[in-house]
């Protein structure tokens, strides 16, 4: 019933880990299994490794995953694919979270609660997912108590939770972005409205859970968000708008060194054709084929590498993963925004193409070791995924129906389906969130790994749950296209 053999060789590592599909991709080694059961061997080959080994010991670590999302899940599934990493918890982790890794329910956005649970687990790392706990200081309390932490002090984490901050920050680097006005009063607020035009771009300034945007043609509309946010002691980011296809960049930051990985695009808008309320990102593809080439290397140079120097000198100096969100423009790269963690969902399309060991990469950023010199391992594959929401998302979402067919999506060859928003209800999965589910799905090429995504979803039903039916098509029919360089 079971896979229970090992082919052995000097360097060889494996662990028993509950897979769904029929075969997978361990370092430089596809390893095809044939067992009729879901539970598999798999063999992980140490292959130039990323870091350097002390001669005749294997290095090992315990993994803590703060956070309660998607992102959080494909973090956990990318770790327990290293070969270094022995063990991973979380907290408070999900119903599919719990299935593949023990779960603590705790507050994550509790300093001494994250503190005291990486204290009794003796944790070697923590990764903190959310935005949320980074600006609560959470990262601080770890570092202090003497943990390896990878997300960015309070201090850092301010690139994300003030908009203005960010403006000023990228202002002292250089970094070339919007142009851009902070209000605080109604009146500021429609005085940048009228000089910059529509469409008209409102953001407050504080966490928003990447809701917290009005891209609006109505002037009414957009003065409307602004008032919203000042009556909630808050105030607001008035930018011209960007034109141009937006694109998603991670950059792994040791405080010092940077490290891109590969680039993704997500749909922030909950209907078919960017239509409809902002959102947390309703799906995500990687790579983007129309991007031109050496963009990656022009983001790390102009952006990436200059805003981690500036916080640097500030004295604030950014271990973690620095979010670009940019816009290819007319008049080149421009930055939207800036996250201080890893983006949800494109997180669960980039990390399903990682082979080079994350745990151990998140580890040397935590301790000051990134080397800009390494490459990093991708599978040539292209990965999307697509977001299941709840009825009603995003205002106030509906929870508690009962899942159905996450056996049969993740019984798919190259599909595996990602939790967010569910829980435990008896024998049965609920939803229990806005964004319930991502289906990530690997393919040969970006129309096959579409087709395998949405033959996931189609699997899956609960009552009101809804998708876009449009993720990475604009890409697949070559509908994408950069503007002409402005003289």
């Amino acid at each position: 019933e079971r896979s229970r053999y090992c082919l052995r060789w000097p360097g060889c590592y494996y662990r028993p880990h509950l897979i769904s599909s029929r075969s997978d991709f361990y370092g430089p080694f596809h390893v095809p299994f044939g067992a009729s059961r879901h539970e598999k061997v798999r063999f992980l080959v140490p292959s130039a490794p990323l870091f350097e080994r002390v001669p005749g010991t294997l290095n090992t670590m315990k993994v803590l995953v703060l956070g309660p999302g998607g992102r959080e899940h494909a973090i956990i599934r990318a770790l327990l694919r290293d070969p270094e990493v022995t063990e991973v918890h979380s907290a408070p982790g999900n119903a599919g979270i719990a299935q593949d890794v023990p779960v603590h329910a705790i507050d994550a956005n509790d300093p001494a609660q994250a503190t005291a649970l990486a204290r009794e687990l003796n944790a070697d790392l923590v990764v903190i997912g959310p935005e949320a706990p980074l600006v609560a200081g959470v990262s601080d309390a770890l570092r202090e108590a003497g943990f390896d932490v990878f997300g960015p002090s309070a201090a850092a984490a301010q690139l994300e939770g003030s908009k203005a901050f960010a403006k000023k920050v990228m202002e002292e680097a250089s970094v070339p972005t919007a142009r851009a006005h902070e209000a605080r009063t109604l009146p500021e607020a429609e005085a940048a409205l009228d000089e910059f035009g529509s469409p008209y771009v409102v953001k407050d300034d504080g966490l928003a859970a990447g809701k917290g945007v009005v891209v609006t043609e109505d002037r009414a509309v957009a003065v409307e968000h602004a008032r919203a946010c000042f009556e909630a002691g808050g105030s607001v980011v008035i930018e011209e708008y960007l034109d141009g296809p937006e694109v998603s960049l991670f950059v792994i930051s040791d405080g010092k060194n940077v490290l891109p990985l590969s680039p993704a695009q997500d749909f922030k808008r909950i209907f078919d054709n960017d239509e409809g309320p902002n959102t947390g990102g309703m799906g995500a593809y990687t790579p983007l084929p129309w991007l031109p080439e050496g963009f990656v290397q022009e983001v790390v140079e102009k952006v990436a590498r200059p805003t981690v120097a500036r916080m640097a000198e500030r004295g604030t100096p950014f271990v973690g993963v620095l979010f670009c969100g940019l816009a290819v423009t007319n008049r080149g790269v421009r930055v939207i925004e800036f996250n201080a963690r890893f983006g949800d969902p494109e997180t669960q399309a980039v990390l399903a193409r990682l082979r080079t060991p994350l745990g151990q990469l998140l580890r040397a950023a935590a301790r000051g070791e990134i080397s800009e010199s390494t490459e990093l391992d991708w599978d040539p594959r292209t990965a999307v995924d697509v977001v299941m929401a709840a009825e009603n998302y995003p205002d106030t979402p509906r929870k508690g129906d009962a899942i159905s067919g996450l056996d049969k999506a993740n019984a798919l060859e190259g599909v595996h389906v990602i939790h967010a928003g569910t829980v435990v209800s008896g024998e049965e999965i609920h939803t229990a969130g806005g964004r319930v589910l991502a289906v990530v799905a690997l393919g040969e090429n970006l129309g096959a790994a579409r087709d395998a995504a949405y033959e996931g979803v189609r699997a899956i039903s609960w009552a009101g749950a809804q998708y876009r039916t449009d993720i990475a098509l604009k890409a697949v029919e070559n509908r994408i296209h950069i503007p002409a360089p402005r003289d």
